[in-house]
């Protein structure tokens, strides 16, 4: 039975105040009464989370909470005390604890931080640290270039914004290259564009050029069939007017504006018209 993580555990008996869940070991754990369902029943298999309660006892729920141990995330602080900063973890019956050793600022209720959740072996106890780094390039970044991955907003550079990839490296998707709202705590799928000598991972949001462009030209044919069959974006047209109105590079609207041409969906001139 893994402490703060999902297990799939078998309902093994029921009682007045919930249900003892059993793994394949035979350990139990309570699931409260609050969580139980009419359709759950003895010999039933049901996903829960496993944390530790106040009295360090290990408690299963239903519930989801924003991440698990190992994960990295953006959480509220909810109160702070003479022990550390209490985030709102997700779950009705526990908040989750940054002892002040483990923040790199003195958290203030009613902010949010990115953290990451783990497992202090001495007191076995799920704990967050918003020391990010500590948690970080423990292993050689083995990116091939245009590999999918999921990256973590954490902060916002002189360059763009700094991410984190995977859940292992740090990462950096550059500014030039956003063309979507970007604020610190989003998850985004990814694309890596090389490994740095110093093992930082530099990402775009921009999907391979390919699907990028055939994207593109289907929002360009949606708009101009919304605006009568025509419009005055053309590939003279200013970065700035392209870039508000789809999102994109001028590069890229050029592109897709000849790959509509060629495929005679368009005709070009002073304005773009449906052929």
């Amino acid at each position: 039975m893994k402490i703060g993580e999902y297990n799939l555990l078998r309902i093994n008996r029921t009682v007045d105040f919930g249900a003892y869940l059993i793994d394949d070991d035979t350990h139990e754990v309570l699931l409260p009464k609050r969580y139980l369902t009419p359709e759950m029943k003895v010999g039933d298999e049901i996903k829960v989370f496993v944390y530790n309660d106040s009295e360090n006892r290990p408690v299963a729920t239903t519930e989801v909470p924003y991440a698990v141990v190992g994960d990295f995330a953006l959480m509220r602080v909810k109160a702070v005390n003479k022990v550390g900063a209490f985030l709102d973890w997700g779950l009705t019956a526990k908040d989750l604890l940054v002892p002040f050793s483990e923040q790199r600022v003195d958290m203030q209720a009613g902010r949010s931080y990115i953290v990451r959740v783990y497992l202090d072996e001495a007191s076995q106890r799920i704990v967050a640290s918003a020391k990010l780094a500590k948690f970080l390039n423990h292993s050689e970044p083995d990116y091939y270039h245009r590999e999918k991955v999921d990256v973590l907003v954490v902060q916002r550079s002189d360059l763009g914004y700094r991410v984190i990839v995977n859940n292992a490296h740090w990462g950096q998707i550059y500014q030039n290259e956003t063309y979507q709202d970007v604020n610190i705590g989003d998850r985004f799928t990814a694309f890596v564009k090389q490994v740095r000598a110093d093992g930082k991972v530099d990402v775009t949001l921009a999907k391979i050029e390919k699907m990028r462009v055939d994207d593109l030209a289907d929002r360009i044919l949606q708009y101009l069939e919304a605006h009568g069959g025509e419009m005055k974006l053309t590939d003279k047209s200013s970065p700035e007017d392209i870039n508000n109105a789809f999102k994109c590079s001028k590069k890229d609207f050029k592109k897709s504006l000849g790959l509509l041409y060629k495929q005679q969906k368009v005709t070009l001139g002073d304005t773009v018209k449906l052929a």
